[in-house]
């Protein structure tokens, strides 16, 4: 179970509730989440509460494979738990599960999250409990909200309804990420990427990969916990691993370039599919059922009707979760493409750093050898010039084979 580090007086004394186990090395945040879900349980019961401790907006800030969702799910659980987060009872199970009538979750399947989701939410998590003890309205990638649903959002933030809390989920406090307003309305929890000693750790006790398996994993992940564990089970991820790092070495010419391009995003493609297919078509299959489809008799001509709006509406919805799938494939190869050409670096320079890729240890020293530190430091920011273009939605297919052709040049 975790305990807090660096917490107030007291706070890092004492056990964390349960529900915060599956955040790894985020001691600090825990110690502040436990003290208001504590202040919470008071408030409610009507006793003395810890001044400050709770507040009715918060934001979830971190790197990708941090814990932002994580931490948020726990903290809803242990705001609903009649014990502050015991893990067991039905309130937690419930929250944790995404079932918890009064815990309201926005996941984005697509690009953006609209005005209309975020309004009809806001108005929904104005109402008093039902069952719990808390409304709770969770966006997860809240970065994604469009202007006029981020207005939306403020105007609930700004004149909270009682009882009701907001948790937000972004990568950062930057103004790309979430307006200055509502920022200045929450109060932020910091998460920091968990250490390869701790990933690690919970592969090999929760998941129970062996010592060099978990090592690794958590090693060429760089941090992210859920990326590690999918590494450690999944042979087809690891070999898509292996053909993004070799693309260094195929770039030998224009020609190699824009082949190399078009595996990078075939393979991105053939992963969100393989990611998707399931979920649409039991979807589908499922509204089908419900509309009544193949029914025979009076009406059944007007709800085939009706069936077929319905099933455009799922198809569009299908097809931005479907580019979305794509587009963070994409990112996890280009990622790793960066930990690779991080590694060449820290060779040419002789940096006391452990290599993000360690089984590609030999190439990156190779590398080394034929390339000037500042062509390689030219390749990496290429990379991270892709990823920036393919958020600011530049072609997916156009931004890879500029980096390319920049990878190829040094």
């Amino acid at each position: 179970m975790s305990t807090a580090t660096g917490s107030p007086a007291g706070v890092g004394l004492r056990a964390a509730p349960p529900v915060f186990d599956a955040l790894i090395g985020q001691d600090e945040a825990v110690a502040t989440l436990a003290r208001a879900a504590a202040a919470a349980a008071a408030s409610v019961a009507g006793a003395p509460a810890e001044q400050g401790a709770m507040t009715h907006a918060w934001l979830f800030t971190g790197p990708p494979g941090s814990g932002r969702s994580v931490a948020a799910r726990a903290f809803a659980a242990a705001l609903q738990c009649p014990d502050g987060g015991c893990g067991a009872c039905q309130a937690c199970h419930t929250t944790l599960g995404g079932t918890h009538a009064d815990v309201r979750f926005v996941v984005p399947e697509g690009l953006t999250i609209g005005v209309g989701e975020m309004r009809a939410l806001v108005l929904r998590a104005a109402s008093s409990p039902s069952q719990g003890r808390w409304q709770v309205l969770l966006v997860e990638d809240a970065d994604r909200l469009t202007e006029a649903a981020g207005n939306a959002l403020l105007k609930a933030v700004e004149e909270p309804p009682p009882r009701t809390v907001f948790l937000l989920c972004t990568p950062s406090t930057h103004p790309d990420d979430i307006s200055v307003t509502i920022r200045s309305r929450c109060r932020v929890v910091p998460l920091r990427q968990p250490p390869a000693e701790a990933v690690a750790t919970v592969l090999r006790q929760r998941d129970g990969a062996d010592d060099a398996t978990a090592s690794w994993a958590a090693a060429a992940a760089q941090g992210h916990v859920g990326r590690a564990r999918w590494l450690a089970r999944d042979p087809q991820a690891r070999s898509r691993r292996d053909a993004v790092l070799a693309v260094p070495h195929r770039l030998t010419g224009v020609a190699a370039c824009f082949d190399a391009a078009n595996a990078l995003i075939e393979a991105a493609e053939a992963e969100a599919a393989a990611t998707v297919s399931e979920l649409d078509s039991s979807e589908r299959a499922a509204l089908e059922t419900a509309l009544g489809a193949g029914g025979t008799g009076r009406g059944a001509a007007g709800a085939a009707r009706g069936v077929a709006g319905q099933l455009k509406d799922l198809e569009k919805r299908q097809k931005s979760r479907a580019t979305r799938a794509q587009r963070d494939a994409l990112d996890r190869a280009l990622v790793d493409l960066a930990g690779f050409y991080r590694d060449v670096l820290a060779r040419s320079l002789g940096a006391p750093v452990s290599p993000i890729h360690a089984d590609t240890a030999d190439l990156a020293a190779t590398a080394a050898q034929r390339w000037s530190p500042e062509s390689t430091l030219r390749r990496l920011e290429s990379v991270l010039a892709c990823r920036a273009a393919i958020e600011a939605n530049v072609k997916p297919r156009i931004a890879v084979e500029a980096m390319m052709l920049a990878l190829w040049q040094g």
